[in-house]
């Protein structure tokens, strides 16, 4: 009988991405598999069928071939002709193809019980809880990156059992509820029939296996209460709000278990005299009345410290000076740099309030000078910077 299209046994198009043929597979799966259809053919026919079109269009090379000459592109390359055993001649084996319900069933790798094909649920594993710290940055340790260091206290591996929880070498035994499954599968009657249910071991927790012989420093939890001292990287041009995770560095899980993380909530302190701008870094400059009309040089902040910068003559008020490079190094999502922002100089002149006596026969000896009266064209453009403020 002739193959039917790869594309067609999944129910997706030829312009399906990698998870959405992941998820048909996982749904045609499901739906098909022996343990929820015994004895039936069909169903068994089905199952190899999905699993053979999805060890292809899972496969960027295998799909290319195929999708440019059909299923002889792909001949002896799928391994739906050996029987169950068969998927393994693709390089898919039943563990790949039952591993994939892993997230839909909850932690467990199987359905009804089985792992793998095995027949047995995946035990219990816990995992400790995450911490949370926050850490103040000052603009020059966000330009650089740093480390910093901090004392947690949080549960740790008991040193005495070594964290099985367990006195000495007792070690454990296993449930005798669930067999050192995790899981016992409950039947009942409802209104379609006789319905079975896996639930978490109620005598073990889920663990398949109890503890007999307690270690008296935990309690048999296999975590204490202690402290840690631990080193974080801190990366160059974090931001206000981000978090940087700590993977492993959280509260110990019990019984040798999984770690939580440390997450580093980032707080910004407020710099005396610049403003940051996402990567751009703002000073505002103000010039005296003579600085603005000569020219100069005037020192201002950075960083690093302090710069000087030349000021031209007839500086009007409104322009921003640039100082390439002289910002925060900017990040992506992934923590890696992707360049560095500027210092952005914006300049306003002071206009003295008051006045003496001589200082008001100067400023009028020059008030009908034409140098000293606006210019029109340079006024249109300053009002023009003040409105896009408002755009």
């Amino acid at each position: 009988m002739a193959k039917r299209d790869y594309y067609e046994v999944l129910g997706v198009t030829k312009s399906a991405t990698a998870d959405e043929i992941k998820k048909a597979y996982r749904k045609k799966a499901i739906q098909h598999h022996p343990d929820k259809n015994p004895g039936d053919k069909e169903a068994e026919e089905k199952f190899k069928e999905a699993a053979e079109a999805y060890e292809v269009l899972s496969n960027p090379d295998k799909r290319a071939r195929y999708d440019q000459f059909g299923h002889a592109g792909v001949e002896g390359a799928a391994g739906g002709a050996g029987g169950f055993g068969g998927f393994g001649a693709g390089g898919m084996s039943m563990d790949d193809i039952f591993s994939m319900f892993g997230d839909i069933f909850g932690g467990h790798s199987g359905f009804g019980g089985f792992s793998g094909g095995s027949g047995q649920a995946r035990q219990r594993k816990y995992r400790g809880s995450d911490l949370r710290v926050k850490v103040k940055l000052t603009l020059k340790e966000i330009s650089t990156g740093v480390e910093k260091k901090f004392k947690l206290k949080k549960y740790v591996q008991c040193s005495h059992c070594h964290g099985t929880g367990a006195e000495g070498n007792s070690g454990s035994e296993t449930c005798p509820t669930c067999h050192g499954t995790g899981s016992v599968t409950r039947t009942q009657q409802s209104i379609f029939g006789m319905v079975q249910t896996q639930t978490v071991c109620p005598q073990c927790n889920g663990e398949g296996k109890i503890i007999k012989n307690k270690c008296k420093e935990c309690g048999g939890e296999g975590i204490v209460y202690g402290e840690e001292v631990v080193t974080v990287k801190i990366p160059a041009g974090v931001a206000e709000g981000m978090q940087v995770t700590m993977n492993g560095k959280g509260n110990a899980g019990k019984h040798n278990g999984i770690a939580g993380d440390l997450l580093v909530l980032i707080e910004e302190e407020k710099h005396p005299e610049l403003i940051r701008d996402e990567s751009d870094l703002i000073y505002n400059l103000l010039l005296s009345v003579p600085t603005a009309a000569l020219g100069g040089t005037v020192e201002i902040p950075t960083i690093d410290g302090k710069a000087k910068i030349k000021i031209e003559p007839g500086t009007q008020p409104g322009k921003v000076l640039r100082l390439r490079g002289k910002g925060l190094p900017n990040i992506n999502s992934y923590g890696y740099s992707t360049g560095t922002g500027d210092l952005l100089v914006n300049v306003s002149i002071y206009i003295p309030e008051t006045l003496t006596k001589e200082e008001k026969q100067a400023l009028e000896k020059w008030q009908e000078s034409e140098n000293f009266k606006p210019n029109m064209t340079l006024k249109d453009k300053i009002f023009k910077k003040f409105r896009s403020l408002f755009d």
